[in-house]
């Protein structure tokens, strides 16, 4: 009987795509497309083997369960190598605006703590909703504005709102981060249109978050035209973990691969692929 083998695949090069630039998030440039968390995880080595595998550099970290040594995350920010990953803090946990400027400052000093002196990363969550954990999109652009009025380069979870997507860029955030579905559901992509328009109109990277639960869906948004993704509960409940950061990273790879070469036009019709001149009657 055939075994599955659930060794973790060795990560390969991105692949080298014409025409294509890499990410680029607040002047800081990122080869990866791929953001990966901390939480859920079983343990802190299948968290460790999955960012490896996941051939992310940007590591979301929720800064009020860092502080607070909530269960599973003593000693987190010490398992991680920051000389490798940029810390993305998170301002998870946070119920209004005021909370989430207050746990954004201390975000930004456990990143110098830690030795990213330059870091003003935020990537803000204002979440009153306990039951869908969905954002408050008018205490989030409160914040916002707050914050990037501090120097913090912000990076918004929202709602797939185009139109608080679009505000939010034009109070200076550096990123808009739309869910796919609620966090944590893995109901994958339920706000496409939504999101398209978002991409459509928007001059800032656009991190499609929360939702997503397989690499082909990853794959899917990435080819909507999505700048990145941030994907934590699909890889971190999964049943291997490492090797399903590395099943992400290939997807969000060629998602985006498929997106800068360019679909084939939908057609309501038939088109052979072989010449029909010269065939044998």
């Amino acid at each position: 009987m055939q075994t599955l083998d659930r060794s973790i695949p060795q990560q390969q090069p991105d692949a080298d795509i014409p025409g294509d630039s890499p990410l680029e998030i607040a002047g800081k440039t990122f080869n990866s497309r791929l953001m990966t968390g901390t939480g859920k995880y079983r343990s802190f080595t299948e968290m460790q083997q999955s960012i490896v595998s996941s051939g992310c550099q940007i590591v979301t970290v929720a800064v009020r369960r860092v502080q607070t040594k909530a269960p599973g995350h003593e000693g987190l920010a010490e398992a991680i190598d920051w000389q490798k990953i940029w810390m993305l803090p998170n301002t998870a946990g946070c119920q209004t605006a005021e909370d989430a400027v207050r746990v954004a400052r201390l975000g930004r000093e456990m990143a110098k703590l830690l030795g990213q002196e330059d870091n003003n990363f935020i990537k803000l969550e204002v979440i009153p909703d306990p039951k869908y954990l969905l954002p408050d999109p008018i205490g989030t652009l409160e914040a916002a504005e707050q914050l990037v009025k501090e120097g913090f380069a912000v990076l918004p979870y929202i709602n797939a709102d185009p139109l608080l997507a679009k505000r939010l860029e034009e109070v200076g955030c550096v990123t808009v981060m739309p869910l796919g579905s609620p966090i944590g559901s893995g109901q994958g992509i339920k706000n496409g249109a939504n999101i398209g328009i978002i991409i459509e109109n928007s001059k800032i990277p656009v991190v499609v978050d929360a939702g997503i639960g397989t690499p082909s869906e990853a794959a899917t948004a990435m080819e909507m035209g999505a700048d990145a993704l941030l994907i934590n509960t699909a890889i971190a409940q999964s049943q291997n973990p490492a090797a399903m950061a590395s099943a992400f990273r290939l997807a969000t790879e060629a998602g985006r691969i498929a997106a800068v070469s360019g679909r084939i036009p939908v057609k309501a019709y038939a088109s052979a692929s072989s010449p029909l001149t010269g065939t044998i009657n």
